[in-house]
């Protein structure tokens, strides 16, 4: 079943209202994220036709109105209630079962962020009378620290992408060499302009063009930006051109980046190709070995190198320039660590 199918799927499960909010407030969204906020909402329905509206067979049989008589006590029950529910799930055997959902705070507040949408959607359009979620408090959330890849481990990681007839065997081996061109131009290209997974594996052949040194990409909400590329990035993506050329059995005729199927590449691909070339060059970090730590590492480098943080914010494609910050934090870990170790506790000076 296609990601489309299965967004369609949800829906029809739903009123006419979610439909709309869905097809409204994600225009632009991926797929993916649709797909999220439609099960988010699915759970919020069931959560309420088990607690507060029992007569409701389905959740399409959900109304407006219904939305009208939910309470603030109703959405803090919900919230204790997303820490461990049972959810039914049918095996690809046809078997019903039940499995036990767990969330953290993380968790917690994407669901209740679905909630709130849709309650500021139908409040907006004049559904409701008021937006009851406005009194709603979100889990406070404990930051994580993830590191982007040090020196060392990007050189590891580049000399793994360049020269992996050292480092695989076998099967392994075979496959590294299939697809050698194309992962280091699309490791490179990472590393090289910041962008996101599903940026990168979304280009479509025209959308590169090597007269201007840049590639288009479509940024989170469906705006389109101009990448301009670094010289080893323009480079290698011009070598995988000339093998991607050559290819004329592409299922996808358009996509830059093919699986070996000759597909579009998908993000759990690339993710799964990451954590072979991170295992086989010593990285052992779980958060490092994500596609995101390539993404961390441009922008903390991009910072270090005394780039202004509002060009590193146009650059990663922020529309807010406090997540860019959060990479500021991670660069200054490294001046902390210079300072502190640099520090004497009985200076000359002080003498």
């Amino acid at each position: 079943m296609s990601k489309q199918s299965k967004l369609a799927e949800f829906l029809s499960e739903m009123p006419e209202f979610v439909f709309d909010y869905i097809e409204v407030a994600y225009r632009g969204e991926s797929v993916n994220t649709q797909i999220g906020y439609s099960i988010d909402i699915k759970v919020f329905f069931n959560f309420l036709r088990r607690t507060k509206f029992k007569e409701l067979e389905n959740n399409s049989d959900f109304t407006v109105e219904h939305m009208e008589k939910v309470t603030i006590r109703d959405l803090n029950a919900f919230t204790l209630y997303l820490k461990e529910y049972e959810t039914e799930c049918v095996s690809p055997s046809g078997h019903a079962y039940k499995r036990v959902r767990h969330n953290d705070a993380a968790g917690i507040n994407r669901k209740l962020s679905g909630v709130r949408g849709l309650f500021l959607y139908l409040y907006k359009n004049d559904y409701i009378s008021q937006n009851v979620t406005d009194k709603l408090d979100f889990k406070k959330q404990h930051q994580k620290m993830k590191r982007p890849l040090s020196t060392s481990d990007t050189i590891n990681l580049i000399n793994v992408l360049y020269e992996g007839e050292k480092y695989f065997k076998g099967r392994d081996l075979t496959e590294y060499l299939n697809k050698k061109q194309r992962d280091i131009a699309l490791f490179i290209a990472y590393l090289g302009t910041g962008c996101r997974v599903s940026e990168l594996i979304n280009l479509d052949i025209n959308d590169v063009d090597f007269e201007t040194s840049s590639f288009i990409v479509t940024r989170k909400g469906g705006d389109e930006q101009e990448i301009f590329m670094p010289v080893q990035v323009e480079n290698e993506l011009f070598k995988y051109m000339l093998e991607r050329e050559k290819i004329e059995d592409a299922k996808d005729k358009n996509a830059l980046f093919l699986s070996r199927l000759g597909t579009r590449l998908s993000a759990q691909g690339v993710e799964k190709t990451l954590k072979k070339y991170c295992c086989a060059a010593g990285i052992t970090d779980p958060d490092k070995c994500k596609p995101h730590a390539l993404r961390r590492t441009f922008a903390c480098n991009m910072i270090a190198d005394g780039v202004d943080i509002k060009m590193v914010a146009e650059l990663m494609g922020h529309k807010n320039i406090e997540v860019t910050h959060k990479y500021y934090t991670q660069y200054a870990v490294r001046k902390r660590l210079e300072v502190m170790r640099n520090f004497e506790i009985i200076g000359e000076d002080r003498l």
